[in-house]
């Protein structure tokens, strides 16, 4: 067997060790495509390749035409909208992620503090800011990730509400969070809220003018789930309005150069960087290794997100 790691971010030294020993062990011929800058890289290095590992590059129809080979392609992380699963479908291409990292979820989950206390400290600007003790934070969508965010959280000394559409009240209230009964009540109650869904048909721009407009006085959004939740148009028209609102990403948005006019309440790191330490990195290469291996040699799907 034959696998290709794709990733124009590479992985971690320690990482690309990692996979090559969870590969040697099968048998399996190991292919390495790092730091690509063009399309026509990828679409050679697939042609005989049976499977393949990335990060966030995009594995879309005229990729999957281009690998006659390939039976499974796994996205190293949580997030797996870099994947045309329809085309993997009809292409037969069992398409998976690494969901349940805890050293992904915390990464992202540290990244939100970190967002956070340069947001309420004025980027760090020489004025004076606030401290997010006794401040109510809203985590919306309470899985991996969310959890991380309240963990770290009660040690900040914050109130915590969460909403999971998906996650009973009861097993949020469990992990000692209150459970808001809809993202509405949500932002109406909570100073700052932290995203953490995924980029499906219903939450697309789900946050939108009205529901962010719902946020107290002095809110603060914060974005480290996936750019197409945000409907861009609607924040700007909210923020230009509400001169109190600020909004902490790691994914640049579609409309930075129209954000940037929001000096002091506007900051998004330079590339999506809620992965982006050596834990995470590490931890999601081999796991993405292991689940190769686990599907060519036994047939486990369990990850699979295509259908």
């Amino acid at each position: 067997m034959k696998v290709l790691v794709a990733t124009e971010k590479p992985f971690s030294g320690v990482a690309v060790k990692g996979i090559k020993e969870v590969f040697d062990a099968a048998g399996y011929e190991v292919v390495m495509l790092e730091k690509y800058t063009e399309k026509s890289q990828l679409l050679d290095a697939v042609k005989d390749v049976d499977a393949m590992i990335i990060r966030s590059d995009k594995v879309d129809a005229e990729v999957l035409d281009a690998a006659k080979q390939l039976k499974i392609v796994v996205r190293a992380g949580a997030g797996y909208d870099n994947i045309d699963l329809a085309a993997a479908t009809a292409h037969n291409v069992v398409a998976m992620n690494t969901p349940g990292q805890n050293e992904n979820a915390n990464s992202v989950a540290e990244l939100v503090f970190g967002l956070l206390v340069f947001g309420v400290r004025n980027f760090f600007n020489g004025t004076s800011g606030t401290e997010l003790k006794g401040k109510k934070l809203g985590i919306l969508a309470f899985g991996n990730v969310g959890r991380n965010v309240a963990r770290i959280a009660k040690g900040f000394g914050m109130d915590i509400a969460a909403y999971d559409a998906y996650c009973p009240a009861e097993a949020i209230e469990a992990a000692g969070v209150k459970a808001a009964k809809s993202q509405e009540e949500l932002f109406e109650t909570c100073d700052i809220v932290s995203l953490h869904i995924p980029a499906t048909p219903e939450t697309k721009q789900s946050i939108n003018y009205d529901l962010v407009g719902k946020m107290k006085k002095g809110g603060i959004l914060v974005n480290t789930a996936r750019k197409e939740v945000i409907d861009e148009a609607g924040l700007i028209k909210l923020m230009e309005e509400r001169q109190d609102l600020k909004y902490l990403t790691d994914i640049k948005p579609d409309a930075d150069a129209e954000f940037a006019k929001f000096e002091g309440r506007y900051f998004a790191t330079p590339k999506k960087m809620g992965a982006q330490t050596a834990e995470a990195n590490v931890n999601a290469g081999i796991a993405a290794a292991n689940q190769i291996v686990g599907f060519l040699r036994d047939g486990i799907t369990k990850f699979q997100v295509n259908k």
